[in-house]
């Protein structure tokens, strides 16, 4: 398990910019993020079950974020992609306007890496401040430094 959040977080998997203007077009943008990732076995596989875990229940946080994600044996490794919806998106399952997506694929086997992650990134995305920033950083890089100042520094 990487110790920080931002580990999980690399400039080639953030998307400032998603054009998908519906829910599943804009999980499906942001997942294609992952296509490729080393961490991912088999990306079809993971796909297919991040959509059905999102049929399953909302993913919504609150706030304008939502947390699709898959325990899944079709990754190795617990993997991370985001997308910024500048105008938002209708999550209609949570009834919520959603502009900030993070994507998240982790493996069956590490439940434990899971809920952490999840909760670490719960207790960053609670500060107003933390998600003013994060829907006004200019740059992937910057999107991932206030993340690193979210979470208290390298």
């Amino acid at each position: 398990m990487p110790k920080k959040l931002s580990q999980l977080l690399d400039p080639s998997r953030i998307s400032l910019d998603v054009k998908g203007s519906r829910r599943t077009s804009a999980i499906n943008e942001v997942a294609q993020l992952l296509n490729g990732h080393p961490g991912v076995a088999n990306f079809q596989g993971f796909y297919k079950e991040l959509l059905a875990r999102e049929r399953l229940d909302t993913t919504c946080l609150g706030n304008g974020i939502a947390l699709p994600h898959a325990r899944t044996e079709h990754v190795t490794d617990i993997v991370m992609a985001v997308g910024r919806v500048n105008d938002g998106v209708l999550f209609e399952n949570g009834n919520q306007i959603v502009k900030l997506l993070f994507v998240l694929g982790t493996p069956k086997s590490k439940p434990g890496e899971y809920l952490r992650v999840v909760s670490a990134l719960c207790k960053i995305l609670k500060e107003a401040a933390t998600r003013e920033a994060l829907l006004t950083a200019e740059t992937p890089e910057a999107f991932i430094a206030t993340m690193l100042a979210a979470e208290g520094g390298p």
